[in-house]
């Protein structure tokens, strides 16, 4: 699972660069509701920044989940089903054991 480092940090700088995306536009929008309140201005248009921040994170998400089933898919291609050891009852006990 190391060897997916690279596609980790892509997966994370795109979903980080959505989440500043629609962050941004909610911070715009609340700061063009309340000049409309205030000063009675004109709210500027904004919506395409969410929407693009939203289209980004779920990029973002896409490419992670196909990611995580590549990981699963390969696991079981590398590793065969393998049984675990069977463990004994418990420890040997020894002669000053009261249960002995």
């Amino acid at each position: 699972m190391a060897g997916h480092r690279p596609a980790g940090i892509g997966q994370l700088l795109i979903a980080v660069t959505g989440f500043t995306l629609v962050l941004t536009w909610f911070v715009l929008n609340t700061a063009g509701v309340y000049n409309q309140f205030i000063n009675d201005a004109e709210p500027k248009p904004v919506g395409w920044l969410g929407e693009l921040g939203a289209l980004t994170f779920v990029v973002a998400w896409v490419w992670s989940l196909s990611t995580s089933f590549q990981i699963i898919r390969s696991s079981k291609d590398t590793h065969p089903e393998r049984v675990p050891p069977h463990l004994s009852q418990g420890p040997a006990r020894g002669p000053g054991d009261p249960k002995a």
